[in-house]
């Protein structure tokens, strides 16, 4: 399986040899909390987020994801967080990320069983910042200094 997917992710490089675009979302609750989502390939805690699909915009693409990941409903956009293109910033591919912060409403239900296996609100406190997947330790750190950041 693994050599599959090294495979299909040359083949991607490939055949598009352009950033993919995506977005991740920090999702914020009336009571203040974040809502992360774990994904099933690292096991890890991440910001919910994904590919724009093609024809979409930035916002819809925010609703779809954040709908399909955690069954919560798009508020509000509150701020751009930031835009993050390193090349290093996902293990699998070059993307670039649009980070933003969402005011979010609604219960938590999966409805992308194969890439998210948990939903949870957190306390700032209690983020398990430093064991975060992707560079979304860096995206909350910047989100919590209230900066812009083009990265």
């Amino acid at each position: 399986m693994i050599k599959i997917f090294h495979l299909l992710k040359d083949v991607i490089k490939l055949v598009f040899r352009h950033p993919i675009t995506g977005t991740t979302i920090i999702p914020v609750l009336s009571d203040g909390r974040i809502v992360l989502v774990k994904r099933r390939d690292t096991g890890l805690w991440s910001l919910p987020g994904g590919i724009i699909d093609w024809g979409e915009n930035v916002v819809n693409a925010v609703t779809r994801e954040l709908l399909e990941e955690t069954g919560l409903e798009l508020v509000s956009i509150m701020r751009l967080v930031g835009v993050y293109s390193s090349p290093d910033r996902d293990p699998r591919m070059h993307s670039i990320c649009i980070s933003i912060e969402a005011k979010v409403k609604g219960n938590f239900k999966i409805e992308d069983t194969l890439e998210i296996t948990d939903v949870k609100a957190f306390e700032r406190e209690a983020i398990p910042l430093g064991n975060l997947s992707h560079d979304h330790d860096r995206q909350l750190k910047d989100y919590f200094q209230g900066g812009t950041i083009l990265a």
